[in-house]
């Protein structure tokens, strides 16, 4: 069993939108190879809505509404790439050797 510090924030939520956890010795483990995965999507996808979201903002012409479905998608996608920095900055900070 893994210690509190080294439990790893997943890449989607539980139930109520609550945070899931992976706790295991097994990094390269299946639920771990889902979440990279799954992180790599995510990040993936980030990546091309600010794509798209550049090409509608230099769009003088962008209809309205477009302009607010793609401020919806890229609010979730912010969501997603920021779990998985925390997850990934949590990771790093339990992986760093303790000063003495």
């Amino acid at each position: 069993m893994t210690a509190r510090n080294e439990l790893r924030l997943l890449p989607w939520s539980g139930s109520e939108g609550k945070p899931c956890y992976l706790s295991t010795d097994d990094w390269g483990g299946f639920m771990a190879r889902l979440a990279d995965g799954i992180e790599a999507d995510q990040l993936d996808s980030g990546a091309n809505l600010l794509e798209e979201a550049s090409e509608t903002l230099d769009d003088g012409d962008a209809d309205p509404q477009e302009v607010q479905l793609l401020a919806q998608e890229l609010t979730g996608a912010l969501r997603d790439v920021l779990r998985v920095a925390t997850s990934r900055g949590h990771r790093l900070a339990a992986n760093e050797p303790h000063s003495t």
